[in-house]
């Protein structure tokens, strides 16, 4: 553990020159404001683990080594019910009233899609967004916005190739969200199959606001499919699973790794239901023994235990949340005294080889200005009732 501390305070304490320049609003010689959107209520509201993860790290650095380069990190994260209508009028009021240098995690492909060309045509960053649209990689149109997590369309090329190896002559059924979440794994379905897609694939989806999955899952067991993609959310997964389960349907299933977390999908639906299920993952699993003595997941657990006591550590989200938190440390890190909005994105945009404590072994974080989706590497897990057991090496998406 030592040693991760000693890595976190250089990346945090590093002397930098006095490179002044006109800093972004929201910082000072002591603050840096910024801003995020929470569904912290609504049907998604799972998810505000996250925000009160970012809340919590952010705490410990500023507790910690003062903050980067001497100024305290000021988070303001506000609830948008995962309601775009509410997240454009957060931002407006975070960015024209609080003055904030920039928005940072917020959660959700429909609610940041809503603020990203406002974001935009202001030159304010939207940076690490929690969500693993593709469309966040997209420099050319959109240069102040920048994913963090792996795509979900890099997730379902995955999926498909493991289907094609697994059973060469599988019929795919995808079960996923009606928006830009779903579609991508529909997409990356497509990258692999190609022309064989409409032969080999079914698709159904739902509304955030549908009340069950129930109906979409008895239409695509009814059309013969071997394997099954869900992209959706929590709520959702755990209904999909049940369902799956009662009228006995036995595909090959793989679960978006953004619903597999225990407490919020595998427990209420039940763990034994989803026995031999697959996913994927980028950070490690708090609850895996495997990391019960790894130095980076021990000093993780010691700040969740201090800072948002009585929650449970083992809720990999929270994971997700150091790992972004350090990501956007190490930028503000490398900006120096130049706070600008410009050198903010410009330092996003040259991240080399970074490994945090929160990832797999071998992850490294890299973006370029051409290149805005820092994580391109994931691994493969099964679930065997109580948790999830990785295997085989790390693996990248891509076409057929």
């Amino acid at each position: 553990m030592i040693r991760v501390i000693g890595l976190i305070a250089a990346v945090v304490t590093l002397v930098v020159a006095d490179a002044r320049a006109e800093n972004a609003p929201g910082i000072t010689d002591t603050e840096i404001k910024i801003g995020q959107n929470m569904p912290y209520s609504g049907v998604v509201s799972a998810y505000g683990i996250l925000g009160k993860g970012h809340l919590a790290f952010i705490q410990w650095i500023n507790d910690t080594y003062g903050g980067v380069n001497g100024r305290k990190i000021n988070l303001i994260s506000m609830d948008d019910g995962y309601n775009p209508a509410k997240s454009v009028e957060n931002v407006r009021k975070m960015v024209e009233q609080d003055g904030v240098a920039f928005i940072f995690g917020s959660i959700g492909t429909a609610t940041n899609t809503a603020v990203q060309k406002y974001l935009n045509d202001n030159g304010v960053p939207q940076l690490f967004l929690a969500s693993g649209a593709d469309k966040w990689g997209d420099p050319q149109h959109f240069p102040w916005t920048m994913s963090w997590q792996a795509t979900f369309r890099t997730e379902a090329q995955i999926y498909t190739k493991y289907i094609l190896k697994a059973k060469p002559d599988a019929k795919i059924a995808v079960l996923g969200q009606h928006d830009d979440f779903g579609k991508d794994y529909i997409t990356g379905v497509h990258d692999v199959l190609g022309d064989r897609f409409d032969q080999r694939v079914v698709v159904a989806t739902y509304e955030v606001s549908d009340p069950t999955v129930d109906s979409q899952v008895l239409q695509l067991q009814a059309s013969g499919a071997d394997a099954l993609i869900f992209a959706g959310t929590p709520k959702f997964a755990a209904q999909a699973i049940r369902k799956v389960y009662d009228i006995g349907w036995k595909p090959i299933f793989f679960m978006s790794n953004v619903s597999i977390a225990t407490d919020s999908t595998m427990i209420p639906a039940g763990p034994e239901k989803s026995i031999g299920m697959l996913s994927s993952a980028y950070s490690k699993d708090p609850g895996d023994p495997a990391w019960a003595s790894d130095p980076g997941t021990e000093l993780y657990r010691s700040i969740v235990r201090k800072y948002i006591p009585g929650q449970n550590p083992n809720d990999f989200n929270y994971e997700n949340s150091w790992g972004m938190v350090l990501t956007l440390v190490q930028v503000l890190k490398q900006c120096g005294n130049d706070l600008s909005r410009a050198n903010i994105m410009r330092q996003a945009a040259a991240i080399h080889d970074l490994e945090l404590p929160s990832l797999l072994p071998g992850i490294k974080l890299n973006t370029s200005p051409t290149d805005f989706h820092p994580m391109k590497q994931m691994q493969m897990q099964r679930w065997d009732g109580k948790s999830w057991i990785r295997f085989g090496d790390l693996i990248t998406g891509g076409g057929a």
